[in-house]
């Protein structure tokens, strides 16, 4: 299978992740969504689950295919763009928790997210895939997800798998300080921390070692690899997950073999409609999308933070509500509900990034770090 065939089944299975994630970040009020479309309350996996995980796998694809002109050997120019993309995409990511800056309190700036999560486990995972050989990885991804699950469950407190008792707090607390650390779950705990980072570069490392087995396979056999090391994947992240339950806010062991699983069998899925059987016009919009997904993920939510809280209006009431509140009850749900009106919302916001990023992509504009 010839390169350009493959990065675009990449790029597809990159835009539909990047299109999802938008979508599930975006509803028009968290009081109204879908089940399918809100994560797990703790414990469990949902197709919202998979979003960030099948991102973080298709880091490791492309990682592949781009640290080719490396040799796939760390060397001082490999370092030099290793370090300096997980620099610039943390920085990204820390600016836009401070965004839009009038109501920045250092004190209480929020460290991780999304894009710092996505910084650390490409750089670290990126050191550990040029470093050692690609059955050492194997052991080294083992051994990672092994030494975490011990770690949980001896250093948490008498339910380690539990919201309270899980010592990603107390570590992650130690480090960056509680007053930085996400509180959206009723209590300091953050869900892209740096302790649960750990197993997250594991899934990193499994999307470079798809990516190896794309390369070097035969191009009949991809496919029905892809689909059984899929299915290795699936089986071993539901029996893990007898003893170390599947927990995306935790990232655990059981959730990265579960989750890269799944990845790899709609990757083989993508491959085997867009490459085997040359239907390419349905994957187009998420080739689109997966072109300039970092872009299209930082406008999304710039976008929001500012009808959040630069745009205000006024309700029939007199009362001030924000831009992004105001959108939703007159735009969506004042005729198709609160529930659909929501979805809508989201939908609208996906139609308008498309056109954006459709726009950039006949042009040729792809931004890249």
């Amino acid at each position: 299978m010839g390169k350009s065939q493959r990065l675009m089944a990449l790029d597809a299975f990159r835009g539909l992740t990047i299109a999802a994630m938008i979508t599930v970040n975006t509803p028009g009020s968290w009081s109204h969504v879908y089940a399918p479309l809100l994560h797990s309350k703790w414990h469990g996996c949902t197709p919202t689950d998979l979003v960030f995980p099948f991102f973080l796998f298709a880091v490791g694809v492309a990682m592949f295919f781009a640290f080719g002109k490396f040799n796939h050997e760390l060397n001082a120019d490999a370092g030099k763009k290793i370090l300096k993309r997980t620099v610039i995409i943390f920085g990204i990511g820390l600016l836009l928790n401070a965004f839009p800056f009038y109501h920045l309190k250092l004190e209480n700036l929020r460290i991780m997210g999304v894009l710092q999560r996505i910084a650390l486990a490409y750089g670290l995972g990126s050191l550990l895939c040029l470093a050692i050989s690609k059955t050492r990885l194997l052991i080294v991804s083992g051994v990672i997800l092994f030494a975490y699950w011990g770690l949980v469950y001896f250093l948490g407190g008498d339910q380690p798998y539990s919201l309270e008792g899980n010592p990603t707090i107390a570590l992650d607390t130690v480090i960056l300080g509680e007053s930085h650390l996400y509180k959206g779950f009723g209590l300091p705990f953050d869900p892209e921390g740096l302790f649960s980072t750990l197993p997250a570069i594991v899934t990193v490392v499994l999307g470079y070692l798809t990516g190896s087995l794309i390369s070097s396979s035969d191009r009949k056999m991809i496919v029905p690899r892809l689909l059984i090391f899929g299915a290795l994947g699936v089986i071993a992240g539901l029996i893990w997950n007898i003893g170390f339950p599947i927990n995306k806010p935790i990232w655990s062991s059981s959730y990265v073999l579960y989750t890269a699983g799944l990845a790899q069998l709609v990757m083989a899925v993508m491959i085997f409609f867009i490459d085997m059987l040359d239907y390419k016009k349905w994957a187009h919009p998420f080739l689109v999308f997966g072109m300039n997904p970092l872009f299209i993920f930082v406008l999304s939510v710039v976008w929001v933070k500012v009808i959040i809280y630069l745009v205000h209006f006024s309700d029939v009431s007199g009362k001030s509500i924000t831009g992004y509140a105001w959108l939703y009850q007159n735009a969506f749900a004042s005729w198709a509900g609160p529930l659909n009106g929501s979805l809508f919302f989201a939908l609208s916001h996906i139609i308008v990034y498309w056109l954006i990023v459709l726009y950039l992509y006949r042009k040729r504009i792809f931004i890249k770090i």
